[in-house]
């Protein structure tokens, strides 16, 4: 391989440290009107009159947008494949308003300080309701968040929004409650995880305009340009032909850009006023009024006999969604699929709960998505069996963990295709990250735990984790290659570059494939009019869904080069081979460079353009595994945790981009810490979010943590493109689990609430 596994820096890279324009603010139009919203003061509450003559009357006012004057259409924002799991439940502007920060009207004027004075000159007047603030008492509470008789789901996902639910599912195989009877050991505990924020450095922003023919174009810091443009038509009841999204360089998503936000306003300001119109959120915006993750209690129950053989796994859970069901079921469900499949060999399971309405800032896609909330909670109780069972919690998992060639129950029942995948894990080198991580982290030496001071103690934890590549049987990715005069292409995807260098990495497939280098390819994505369909970046997908396209495409771009260098050299094409840079034939007697070539095929003769195209949509979801190791230092008088080192070893298949996949993992450790450690959210007893800014919501930054070590482990999965599977999200999965089992091990206390503070550690030592 000559142009995978390869560490060229990103295309962009350099572009972006110049400050060229590339981001949706630097691109919109100096003219554009500016749009501002009007937020709910209130959690819950309905709208009993609103008088806009004053906002409308100040100068420099075009356009004031209430619920009185836009469609009353009802959709989801969650930006999923058709028809979306998730219940459609939200209008553009309503005249209830469900959380503190939800939208009430929408000003468009010439600049900023007009759009905001004008705000406050709309007059509303509020029914204020009991909110539903805690997602314990949510089901069957008194205040029903949406009584609206509109609100559907598009299949059975259990929503029954009389009862505050937006979700419910429930699976078992095997015979549980006997099986369990049967274990010498049970472990029943509980745990919660909180809501925590995405913090991208680029806050949500949207800019549309109508172009020469009329048709709305909208400019978006999407993760999911086409899902968007569906959803736009749905909500302003325009056909999408009629709708141009294009998504320029994003400054981070994490899933807080899968969904909607935006979006609609800017499209209805630039419909009624013929102006382009642009949006773009506040720092107190993103944390209030955009997405958050969902908040969960995870109660989980294992069984397992003397021997250290786990025969039984229940995993109950209640997953708080917010004021809106946005990605309600699939989060939950990943909590499940990409868990219990770790400890394979049990002979009975349960997986099951609810996803219930708060009146809390809407919860939707974030990296991990539901995935390291369920490993938190179970990776933290199987090292508490571990204890029980007296082994080491390393050695407790390889004799219970999925392997390579094997399968588990939970595939065929949980599968996220439409009647589920019955898989078999046929690339698996967990066992390889297991053995490395322990080399590299000194476990034998460190593990449990190490006095190094009067008051300091330090502490080893560990935990895995697997993810998967992309949503089986639905999710589909496509490209279009074109060779151009010269010799050169233009790889064309749908494909979403969030800033972690996909449009680097789908070049390098290409080019892989073709046998070229790949700066001879020039990459253009994500445009619906321009570029091929593609659903977006989420779910771990685009370097296994759209790169399998890409290799498609360039496969059979190589097989056109060949058919058109035999013409041109009139020879038959089983005689005729191309190395990339010649077209020749196998004798080497006639030889034509692909340059030469793209000149005759566009001057000289042949006049034949070169476009080749290739799609793809998995049968399964090639699951990549991490083992992560965390040693802490704890502070006995204060309670105090400091992370010194963790060390990740990940099984992604082909690294591509081997220091791209890197930088991967690291992010995503870093905000898998920050979970653990650092995020907390805040509220007022009435619901306003306090954590609204870097100032009161803490993230980490690089100083705030040690050592970070991050191996990949040599792999190829069959299925990939040149062998890669996913490692977008797996990176974030282990350090909650991991770090808790640390602080465990170092000072005998197990928080199972997250996150984990000094405060905690400290009152449960005193305990």
């Amino acid at each position: 391989m000559k142009e995978v596994k390869r560490s060229i820096p990103k295309f962009e890279g350099m572009g972006l440290i110049k400050g060229r324009p590339a981001y949706t603010n630097d691109l919109a139009p100096a003219n554009s009107l500016i749009v501002k919203v009007l937020r709910s003061p209130h959690a819950f509450a309905k709208i009993t009159s609103i008088n806009i003559e004053k906002a409308e009357a100040l100068p420099g006012v075009s356009l004031v947008l209430t619920y009185k004057n836009v469609p009353r259409n009802i959709f989801t924002r969650a930006g999923q494949g058709f028809p979306e799991p998730s219940p459609h439940d939200k209008y553009i502007l309503d005249e209830y308003v469900r959380y503190v920060g939800d939208e009430v009207a929408a000003v468009a004027a010439e600049n900023e300080s007009i759009a905001l004075e004008a705000l406050k000159l709309i007059e509303v007047e509020y029914e204020v309701f009991e909110p539903v603030l805690d997602f314990e008492k949510a089901e069957g509470h008194t205040s029903i968040i949406h009584p609206e008789k509109e609100a559907h789901e598009m299949f059975p996902i259990g929503f029954e929004p009389e009862k505050n639910i937006a979700a419910a599912y429930n699976m078992s195989f095997g015979d549980f409650d006997e099986t369990l009877k049967n274990c010498e050991h049970v472990v029943k505990e509980t745990y919660y995880t909180q809501a925590q924020a995405h913090t991208a450095m680029e806050t949500h922003a949207s800019f549309a305009y109508l172009d020469l023919h009329g048709r709305l174009t909208i400019i978006s810091s999407t993760q999911t340009p086409y899902h968007a443009r569906r959803l736009v038509g749905r909500a302003l009841d325009m056909p999408i032909d009629r709708i141009r999204v294009i998504k320029p360089r994003i400054g981070g998503g994490y899933g807080g850009k899968q969904g909607l936000h935006g979006e609609f306003l800017v499209s209805l300001v630039a419909l009624r006023t013929g102006r382009p119109a642009k949006l773009i959120y506040t720092r107190e915006e993103v944390f209030e009024a955009t997405y958050c993750r969902h908040a969960m209690k995870v109660e989980v129950t294992l069984g397992c006999d003397k021997e250290g053989n786990l025969k039984a796994i229940d995993m109950e859970i209640l997953s708080n969604t917010g004021a809106y069901g946005e990605h309600a079921l699939t989060v939950f469900m990943v909590a499940g699929s990409k868990t219990l499949p770790l400890y394979n060999k049990v002979l009975a399971g349960k997986f099951g709960g609810k996803v219930v309405y708060t009146n809390l800032t809407p919860a939707g896609a974030y990296r991990g998505y539901g995935a390291i909330q369920g490993n938190f909670a179970l990776e933290s109780a199987v090292d508490k069996m571990a204890e029980i069972i007296g082994m080491d919690p390393m050695e407790f998992r390889k004799k219970n963990m999925i392997r390579q060639g094997e399968g588990s129950p939970v595939f065929k029942i949980m599968g996220e295709g439409t009647e589920g995948v019955d898989m078999i894990i046929d690339n698996c080198k967990l066992p390889e990250c297991i053995e490395r991580g322990l080399e590299l982290s000194n476990w034998k030496e460190q593990y449990p735990r190490k006095q190094i001071a009067p008051n300091k103690v330090r502490g080893m934890g560990c935990a895995i984790a697997m993810q998967g590549s992309g949503i089986p049987a639905i999710d589909m990715g496509s490209a279009l290659l074109k060779l151009n005069d010269k010799g050169f292409f233009n790889l064309l995807v749908g494909a979403t570059d969030l800033g972690t260098g996909s449009d680097t990495i789908l070049a390098q497939i290409a080019a892989e494939t073709l046998g070229i280098p790949t700066e001879k390819i020039v990459v253009y994505s994500s445009d619906t009019d321009l570029t091929p369909y593609d659903v977006g970046a989420y779910a771990s997908s685009t370097t296994y869904v759209s790169g399998n396209a890409v290799k498609r495409a360039a496969e059979n771009m190589r097989n056109m080069i060949i058919d058109a260098g035999a013409e041109n050299l009139e020879v038959a094409v089983e005689d005729i081979e191309f190395d990339g840079e010649y077209i020749k034939t196998c004798n080497g007697q006639k030889q034509i460079s692909l340059e030469q070539l793209s000149v005759e095929l566009y001057y000289n003769k042949h006049h034949k353009q070169l476009i080749a195209s290739g799609s793809f949509s998995g049968e399964i979801s090639p699951a990549p595994f991490m083992a992560g190791f965390a040693e802490v230092e704890v502070d006995t008088e204060t309670g105090k945790v400091d992370l010194i080192n963790y060390t990740a070893v990940v099984d992604c298949g082909t690294t591509i981009n081997p220091n791209l996949c890197r930088i991967q993992v690291e992010g995503g450790l870093m905000q898998g810490i920050g979970m653990a450690m650092f995020e907390k959210v805040k509220h007022t007893e009435k619901g306003k979010l306090l954590t609204n800014n870097y100032m009161t919501y803490n993230i980490p930054t690089r100083k705030d943590v040690g050592k970070l070590t991050v191996e990949f482990i040599d792999s190829f999965e069959p299925t990939g493109p040149h062998g890669a599977k996913s490692v977008g999200e797996i990176g974030i999965d282990t350090p909650p689990a991991a770090i808790a089992n640390a602080i465990y091990n170092a000072v005998g206390v197990r928080i199972q609430k997250l996150p984990i503070t000094s405060e905690d550690v400290l009152l449960e030592m005193k305990k």
